[in-house]
């Protein structure tokens, strides 16, 4: 009969499990805004008790985690029977990069943990399938809900087939977006909040805001007060006022315009649909699906941001306040929860 290992064991066991995966998170966030449309995924390889390789996937058509890892092992160590872990299924078909099970699988390893399986239609437990088959014990589900967090916009974008929404605004002390009959743009962030605006810019894959926003302020949508790459930008035109001398037709990086009219855009590319209600919000999502954009940060202005919220349509809401600017009317901001029900 075979006997039971003792609780204690097992506790310690877990406990090690979650250091490692912890460790494996913390390489995978490294890549936040560099690996679209793939996710974020770092791993550990572990062998008596010692940690004798770990990477972490940077860029898309760069290794995958699992890989960077086994090229980046100990001198003189080898992965056979040695415990894999890492935050993601490891994929099983073949796309710019060779399948990480096969590797897994040839490298002989006793043990792999996994915090989530992949929800990509391609990989869905096929990976998974792989190393079993082979004879591999898998763990999975440790640090779960971690893992969801950290690749929430890839969760999202194969689940619901849409991008991960992000809701942005800086509002006044009374809660107004811009004052009453603004002439030009009404700075509101102070020097700290842009540079996290930039920051959080090179985080995700795309930004959008309303045609009013981009006559009014004429933004870039770059990232300048940050390290990173510059998202996709995007700008709902319904009635074509937007004019070529804007920056967002500058050139420097990918613009998609959506429009009802049948206007010429410099640099960018044009997405032609009926915008008589807030139907386009649909088409919208379902084009950014289909370009591979798994995450949108939308930065205005109050109609779009309105239009957004009461569809329903975000997944998160960043509200910065300026408690030292008071308007005292004007463009009022969406509704949300900010020191308490507003």
């Amino acid at each position: 009969m075979i006997k039971k290992p003792p609780l204690s064991y097992l506790r310690q066991m877990e406990n090690r499990d979650v250091y490692y995966m912890q460790r494996c998170m913390q390489l995978a966030a490294q890549g936040l805004g560099y690996t679209y449309p793939n996710p974020l995924v770092g791993c550990v390889i572990v062998k008596n008790d010692r940690i004798i390789g770990e990477g972490w996937h940077q860029k898309a058509g760069l290794p995958h985690a699992e890989i960077d890892a086994f090229n980046h092992l100990v001198d003189g160590e080898t992965a056979e029977g040695a415990t894999l872990y890492v935050n993601l299924e490891p994929c099983a078909h073949y796309g710019r990069t060779p399948p990480c099970s096969e590797r897994i699988v040839s490298e002989k390893l006793a043990r792999v943990v996994i915090a989530n399986t992949d929800p990509n239609p391609q990989v869905a437990g096929r990976g998974i399938a792989r190393m079993k088959d082979a004879g591999i014990e898998v763990t999975e589900g440790v640090c779960r809900e971690e893992g969801e967090q950290l690749n929430r916009r890839f969760f999202t974008f194969h689940r619901q087939q849409r991008p991960y929404i992000i809701l942005k605004w800086a509002e006044s002390a009374d809660g107004f977006l811009a004052p009453k009959n603004a002439a030009g743009q009404v700075r509101i962030s102070d020097d700290h909040h842009r540079r996290q605006n930039h920051r959080w810019r090179a985080e995700e894959a795309a930004i959008l805001v309303g045609s009013n926003t981009a006559v009014v302020d004429n933004p870039q949508l770059n990232v300048r007060y940050w390290t990173g790459n510059s998202p996709t930008r995007i700008a709902i035109d319904r009635k074509g006022i937007l004019s070529s001398d804007l920056q967002l037709f500058d050139g420097q990086q990918k613009t998609l315009i959506f429009t009802a009219s049948d206007k010429h855009y410099p640099n960018a590319e044009v997405i032609r649909c009926e915008m008589n209600d807030w139907s386009w919000l649909s088409i919208l999502t379902k084009s950014l699906y289909e370009r591979d954009i798994q995450s949108l940060i939308v930065e205005g202005g109050g109609e779009t941001l309105r239009a957004f919220y009461n569809a329903g349509l975000h997944d998160e809401i960043r509200a910065y306040r300026n408690e030292s600017i008071v308007f005292g009317g004007g463009v009022k901001s969406p509704p949300h929860f900010f020191n308490g029900d507003k």
